[in-house]
């Protein structure tokens, strides 16, 4: 059996696989035991979940094409007027 302890940057580096779904037993088992003691890497991984989360389901509205023509005039015609 391999060794089991990894280093932080290997852990980040499961830590982001894993998200994907790519890792193997063997590498969730150990980055599991490396999140238990690592309160640095437990961050990470929590803040990499959040992020996929906000990826996966983002909650952002957008504007009609009819409201973006608006603000494109009218942005226009201040740009028109400051240079006057």
């Amino acid at each position: 059996m391999s060794n089991i302890k990894l280093e932080c940057q290997e852990a980040n580096y499961l830590c982001d696989k894993n998200q994907y779904k790519e890792t193997n037993f063997l590498e969730r088992v150990k980055l599991i035991i490396h999140l238990i003691y690592c309160k640095a890497c437990r961050k990470y991984t929590k803040k990499n979940v959040k992020l996929t989360k906000l990826i996966n389901n983002p909650k952002v509205e957008t504007l009609e094409n009819s409201q973006k023509e608006c603000i494109k005039e009218s942005l226009e015609k201040e740009l028109i007027n400051h240079q006057q």
